[in-house]
Formats: C-alpha cells, structure tokens, sequence
C-alpha cells in the first residue's frame, strides 16, 4: 500500500486547474460550481455514489465535456491518458493483448504497418505490466487484474503526465484490488519522475483509505485532503446521504454503514 509517512512532497505544480466549474447535460446540472486543481506526481481519488457527477468530472478534465459555467485550465502540453471502466468493454472483439495497446496510436491503420521498434515498445510496456509473454493472447483469455492491465499498458503508450481511470477496481476481487493498487503507486512514484493519476472510486475501505489525497463528491467537493481529514461521518452523510460511521484500525479510518450495523444489531437482539 502507499506510505503516506514516507511519501516526499514535490513542489506544486498545477497540471489541471478547474474554476467555479460546472457542467450540464440538457437541463440538469450534474457539475456544480467545482474548484478542485490536481497538481504533478499527485495519486488522487474521488469518492461519491452512482449518479453524483464523478465521471463527467473526469470528462471535464480530459476536456471532452465542455463547462457551461466557469474554466477547466490544463498545462500547456499536458498529455493526459484515460482509462474507461473495463465493465463497458465487449470482451468477445476480436482482438489480441498488443493490438488493443496498439490503438492508443492516433492511426487506426497504424497495426499492420508497425515496425520492430513500435512492437518493441509495446511490449516493454507490457513486460512492465507483468504482462509478458502475453502480447498474443485473445483479451478475453486473461484475468480481470490482466485485462485492467491491458488498458493501463494501452495509456501507458502515450507516455502521460496524468493518467485518468474511471472505477479501475470495479468488479474484481479483492487480490486483483491490491494488484492494481500496487501497480498504480508503482507507476505514481513521488520518490522521482512518476505520473499524476486521478482515479474514481466506491471503494473506501479497499481503495480510497490507502490513497495519499481524497475528494469526496457529489455534484460538487464535499471535502478535500488526505484520508483521515476527509473520511468522517459529516463528510460523508453529505456526500452520500446517509449516516456513516468511521472507526479507526491500524491507524486508518474504516467506515461502516450504519443502516446496515443498526440492522445486525436488531437482528442479534431479536435472537437472543
């Protein structure tokens, strides 16, 4: 897991800057009012439940979704790299590991053309994967850990300075979890030149607790910093709606839905 204790800070340099920012879709609001910047080396994640805007955030960051209201700033020359939710990809295509790495290339006609070298690096970014020896397999024979892989190796191509993935942790078990986990604070790095990740997340136990910067979001920032400023029981009944309790165990915050505590606790009373 990431050490937030031994975790140098680097000098804050903004790469993405958003500014009373907001973004609609017809006439709902789904953005409102955001001012949030994510500056370089930073491992950011932002927490919120379904429908709460975090997606159209990332959208907003990548700049494929226009603000109606107020300014989304990039570094000039940032190159930013996004990783979809693996849930919406059709994993029956045709295709084989190295091909879907090599449509990162703006040519689509670009595979059949490649040369030694370009293979070569894609299959250097696989090896940094663990991804070896798997260049030719058809997506649909690897692992979920493999398969998140694949599209890390995908954005990894395009050498970002913030790489952008939406609920990497989605759908997998809790071993696949901790490989991404680990695989991303590889590739974050603060100790020398790593990349800017900004992810989305439901996970707040698995995920978010372990991450060095925690937004929490709903239609706008709720609360900002790191985990044991940000998962309390204020914040997060305003993020989520609903009362929340936050324990602490090995000196991280651990929450606890309290319906479904005051459920069990009904039903152990009801047996005794």
């Amino acid at each position: 897991m990431i050490d937030e204790a031994s975790t140098p800070r680097l000098a804050s340099v903004p790469l993405v800057t958003f500014e009373h920012v907001s973004c609609s879709y017809g006439s709902g609001t789904v953005v409102d009012a955001v001012d949030l910047v994510v500056n370089e080396g930073e491992f950011v994640g932002i927490v919120g439940p379904s429908g709460s805007g975090k997606t159209t955030l990332l959208r907003a960051m990548l700049g494929a979704v226009r603000p109606v209201h107020g300014e989304v700033r990039r570094r000039a020359g940032l190159r930013l790299a996004y990783v979809p939710q693996i849930e919406t990809v059709d994993w029956n295509f045709p295709v084989t590991v190295r091909e879907v790495v090599a449509m990162s290339r703006p040519s689509r006609s670009w595979w059949p053309r490649a040369s030694e070298d370009e293979i070569g690096e894609i299959d250097d970014v696989l090896d940094r994967l663990g991804l070896d020896g798997l260049g030719g397999r058809h997506i649909r024979e690897l692992s979920g850990g493999q398969q998140q892989r694949v599209f890390l190796a995908r954005a990894l191509l395009q050498k970002p300075d913030l790489l952008v993935l939406d609920e990497p942790t989605a759908g997998v078990d809790v071993q696949t979890r901790h490989e991404i986990l680990h695989v991303l604070a590889d590739l974050n790095d603060p100790s020398g030149a790593g990349i800017a990740i900004v992810l989305t997340t439901h996970d707040l136990n698995g995920l978010a607790a372990h991450l060095p910067r925690l937004v929490c979001f709903n239609r706008t920032v709720v609360a900002d910093g790191a985990p044991v400023d940000v998962i309390r029981p204020y914040f997060l009944e305003r993020t989520y709606g609903a009362p929340m309790e936050v324990l602490q165990h090995g000196g991280m915050p651990v929450v606890v839905d309290q319906g479904v505590e005051d459920l069990r606790l009904r039903l152990g009373r009801r047996g005794a």
